[in-house]
């Protein structure tokens, strides 16, 4: 079985999240990094004795339009897939029934789904230290459900019954844009990271309030800490989804 694990993860956590189920099922995994700006997607082709994990995170209910893009130039030839969509104890809305049907149309065939939790990428306090040692347990425990479906002999793989709505609900704007202040030393790294390429080349201080999609990959990486975002608006907007995230959350198996 060769497992390619395909992610959009910019802060890490999504990469946890599928790391844990990948090394379940114990084989080699070879990695696709949907976050880099540089590969050329439309190269990747899948194979039926190659399994799938595709794991995004959700922003703001929906699938970030990078991955989404990034996944629908993949060839997926009927590939046997798991899709994985990770968020931050608020809630995924139509998320995983997006994901679905992006990777279907990309020519994957969906086999399962999972709704799993991490911290969330912004406002640390909801989910923190999540996935944890209860996630992690759940998590095996959907591997090893996956696994048994794959290894099952069959011919054809029941479709699982995913939640969403279509019409999806309306993608939101971005808006929180980080910013680099007097610790910026110019390495330039952030640039060379940004999934978006929204961060100037010859002024590596400013950044393109258009393209940036807030995946908060500059905050994480910059070795200076010296991107941020506006603390007002990330307290405003953790006030408005505290009473959301203020119930932990439990990870879904979809099979």
């Amino acid at each position: 079985m060769n497992v390619l694990q395909i992610t959009f993860s910019p802060t890490g956590g999504t990469d946890k999240v599928a790391e844990i189920i990948t090394k379940a099922w114990g084989t080699p995994v070879n990695k696709v990094d949907l976050s880099n700006a540089e590969t050329d997607y439309s190269s990747l082709s899948l194979g039926k004795e190659d399994i799938a994990i595709i794991a995004i995170p959700s922003y703001g209910g929906r699938v970030p339009s990078l991955a989404a893009q990034r996944i629908s130039n993949i060839h997926g030839n009927q590939t046997p897939c798991v899709i994985v969509c990770v968020y931050g104890n608020r809630a995924y809305e139509d998320t995983l029934i997006e994901l679905n049907d992006i990777a279907e149309k990309s020519g994957f065939q969906v086999i399962a789904a999972i709704a799993a939790i991490a911290e969330h990428s912004i406002m640390h306090q909801y989910a923190a230290g999540r996935p944890d040692r209860k996630d992690k347990s759940e998590l095996i425990s959907f591997a090893n459900k996956i696994l048994d479906k794959i290894t099952s002999n069959s011919t054809e793989f029941a479709a699982p019954q995913i939640p969403g709505n279509r019409p999806y609900k309306k993608a939101g704007k971005a808006g929180l844009v980080p910013k680099a202040n007097n610790n910026c030393t110019s390495c330039g790294l952030c640039a060379k990271q940004c999934p978006a390429k929204a961060i100037n080349t010859e002024d590596f201080k400013t950044a393109d309030g258009k393209k940036c999609i807030s995946c908060m990959r500059c905050v994480v990486k910059c070795p200076q800490s010296a991107r941020k975002v506006n603390g007002t608006l990330v307290s405003v907007a953790a006030l408005a989804i505290k009473k959301a995230c203020s119930i932990r959350k439990g990870n879904e198996l979809y099979i």
